[in-house]
């Protein structure tokens, strides 16, 4: 049995509820890239489509990083690049279904699914991406990344930081800026992560019967 990791918070209430978009970072805080590299491990048991796991990581964490990424980013959203130990950009991989096979064959030779469950994932599921849209697979990675993202955000409070997701980007230029191939990925968001140098602010939320229907 694998062992589960141990968190600074693991009180799940207060991850959850008493999460805060922050955007001033005390800059004196660093946090280590095996550190980032771990909450990214973590966020990544999220689940995906067809578990497709279309999503990509861009680590943004050094001066001369933050002013390249900086080209495509809004003014607005300067003060928490500059701020924040790192920033978690997040961009869709529209060709991930290229190494679907591998993955579940690596499935089936752990012992985890028989051959005929093999035969009919690679069969259902496979051919679907390999005949879609540039848009389907375009919303789909966008899909999978926002469900990563959120699980980022909640992996950073429970190593002790504070996050915030963003998308005031230049959408056009931000994946050529990170040399990313315009071709296979698309921009989703990014996640600046550090310490709190301020009170977040406190929003309220709309009431959720007034956004939900039951059929």
């Amino acid at each position: 049995m694998s062992t589960l990791p141990t968190m600074v918070n693991n009180d799940f209430s207060d991850v959850v509820f008493n999460r805060h978009s922050v955007r001033q970072f005390d800059p004196s805080v660093k946090i280590s890239r095996d550190e980032i590299q771990e909450m990214i491990a973590e966020a990544a048991k999220a689940p995906s489509a067809c578990n497709l796991q279309s999503w990509h990581f861009v680590v943004i964490d050094t001066p001369e990083a933050k002013a390249t990424f900086k080209k495509a980013v809004m003014s607005f959203n300067y003060p928490q690049v500059d701020s924040a130990s790192a920033i978690v950009f997040i961009a869709g991989d529209t060709q991930s279904h290229l190494v679907y096979r591998d993955v579940w064959n690596k499935v089936y030779q752990d012992g985890n699914i028989t051959k005929e469950r093999l035969d009919q994932i690679l069969g259902t599921f496979l051919p679907l991406y390999e005949q879609a849209s540039p848009e389907f697979l375009q919303l789909d990675a966008t899909m999978d990344c926002s469900i990563v993202g959120m699980q980022l955000l909640l992996m950073a409070r429970a190593h002790g930081y504070d996050a915030n997701a963003f998308s005031g980007i230049d959408f056009e230029h931000m994946i050529p800026t990170l040399g990313l191939d315009p071709k296979r990925y698309v921009p989703v968001m990014g996640i600046a992560i550090g310490k709190a140098n301020e009170a977040p602010l406190h929003t309220e939320r709309y009431a959720a019967k007034t956004q939900t229907e039951f059929l």
